[in-house]
């Protein structure tokens, strides 16, 4: 298998997705604004959302993944029966937490977000609307074990493609049936539940492919049910860091004024596009080829594919995060600033983005280092790292929050926990003697920065020839935003080929 074709073609339908999803977040923009009811679907969204990323496609599938690679090297009919058991252990156990979550939702507002308290109609509002969004961990969860057996038999786009379907509802629902609605927003929450049907059957349709389309039973003997508790729990904590740093923070967020958990939301949304991109897409492949590596005592491979990863992601990572850096303002501009968002909106959003580009490299290279424990099952490490980075951030939140910087503060505290999670997993597997940098990296380091620098003098330029982003058409704004975003890359890109940095160099067969 050619690791770069799989990653061009993973990367090439998550720029479509994330485009889709610039338009859906477009489309909620000018049909919604910046407003109470926003903040409320937005919380209520997060909380699913939180959960699937911590728990299906984070903790779940790094430990899901390895396991079932042994098995596929062994024997399919164990395979197969591992794979039964583990969807109706699944099944059964969302089946609960649905439950749970919908009773709970108000208790559940009250702990995330505590400053909706002191507004009776918006916490009353995120909890009907977080009750209604809540299945959607049920289907999604599901479809993420099914991610989990495609990516083991190579088949790697065929997921990448299903956030489509959510992002296509989304917008659906808000053009189409806002209307029939006495509250709009509610629209937006059956949205959710739709989508996450739709991605849950698509996936679960392609497992007939590799003969793994299989009933649901549960067989705790088989799951080793203890073993697997155990290492999903320490999993949880070691993936979570991150996202459980963005949860407290939408808790300080709510206690800014009404818009805040909107304008930290659509900067997030903004910074998540780089990190789909490069680090979500190299994680999915790195993980099943890292985990083969172990499992067939290929040691040296191991080390070439973090590598590989790294190199991949500094070089598009470090002018990724200029480009967010300089082109906030232009950015927020064209995709969101039309119908009821404001210029305030705007600049509030705006700061809240460049705290997070900072870190943007950091985030991106996280989700490279990760994969290499849990390749080898060792989850302890990452849990200890991500306790760490935990404490970190609220530490420095409560600096930035003296510090009076508001949404910049927050973003910030992120940014600075990412590169302390990065420092740290680097540094424990170079200590353990599991990888070390290859011996041309402070050249190719060298080349990458000088690159970047030309590209930077670039968007500098354009910034002080494109001043004002309020005038014109909406298409001439995008089209001048494209016209910046291509001459700055091809820039780049010839700077490193004159460098001598070809795509041929980043070839990696497995």
């Amino acid at each position: 298998m050619n690791l770069l074709k799989s990653f061009i073609n993973i990367s090439l339908v998550t720029f479509f997705s994330r485009i889709l999803s610039f338009i859906r977040d477009f489309i909620i923009a000018y049909t919604f604004g910046v407003s109470v009811s926003t903040d409320a679907f937005f919380i209520a969204f997060k909380v699913p959302n939180l959960l699937r990323r911590i728990f299906a496609e984070g903790a779940f599938l790094q430990i899901i993944i390895p396991i079932l690679i042994q098995y596929k090297k062994k024997n399919i009919y164990f395979t197969r029966k591992f794979f039964s058991s583990i969807l109706g252990f699944m099944i059964l156990v969302l089946f609960f937490l649905t439950i749970i979550g919908i009773y709970c939702a108000p208790y559940i507002i009250c702990i995330i977000v505590p400053g909706f308290l002191k507004k009776k109609k918006l916490f009353e509002l995120t909890v009907e609307l977080l009750r209604i969004t809540f299945p959607y961990i049920f289907f999604i969860s599901l479809s993420s074990l099914t991610t989990a057996v495609l990516n083991i038999w190579n088949f790697f786009v065929i997921p990448v493609c299903s956030p489509i379907l959510l992002n296509s509802s989304m917008i659906i629902f808000s053009l189409f049936f806002t209307k029939y609605f006495y509250t709009p927003i509610f629209a937006l929450s059956w949205s959710v539940i739709f989508g996450g049907i739709l991605q849950f059957l698509y996936q679960f349709l392609f497992l007939k492919k590799i003969n793994m389309f299989v009933l649901p039973q549960i067989n705790f003997k088989i799951l080793k049910i203890s073993n697997l508790l155990k290492k999903i729990g320490i999993g949880i904590l070691g993936i979570s860091a991150n996202h459980i740093s963005l949860l407290i923070n939408s808790v300080l967020s709510s206690l800014f004024i009404s818009g805040s958990v909107s304008w930290m939301y659509y900067a997030d949304r903004l910074i998540e596009f780089p990190v789909g991109i490069l680090g979500i897409s190299l994680g999915t492949i790195l993980l099943s080829s890292l985990t083969k590596s172990i499992v067939n005592n290929k040691y040296n491979q191991f080390c070439q594919l973090i590598n590989w990863g790294i190199r991949i992601s500094v070089m598009v990572g470090l002018p990724s995060s200029i480009i967010l850096y300089v082109l906030s303002h232009p950015l927020i501009t064209v995709l969101f600033q039309y119908g009821k968002f404001t210029k305030f909106d705007t600049m509030m959003t705006e700061r809240s983005l460049v705290g997070y580009s900072i870190g943007l490299l950091g985030l991106i290279l996280v989700k490279i280092l990760s994969p290499a424990f849990y390749a080898r099952q060792d989850m302890k490490t990452p849990m200890v790292i991500s306790l760490i980075t935990i404490i970190f951030t609220q530490g420095i939140n409560l600096f930035f929050l003296f510090m009076k910087l508001g949404n910049l503060g927050l973003s910030l505290s992120i940014s600075f926990s990412a590169w302390l999670n990065c420092i740290l997993l680097y540094w424990n597997l170079h200590r353990k003697g599991l990888f070390k940098l290859q011996s041309d990296w402070p050249v190719f380091l060298f080349k990458v920065i000088f690159s970047s620098l030309v590209m930077f003098i670039v968007l500098i330029t354009f910034f002080v020839l494109f001043p004002n982003w309020n005038i014109g058409t909406i298409w001439w704004k995008i089209f001048s935003l494209l016209i910046i975003f291509m001459f700055s890359w091809v820039i780049y890109f010839l700077v490193l080929f004159i460098f001598g940095i070809r795509l041929k160099n980043f070839y990696f067969i497995i």
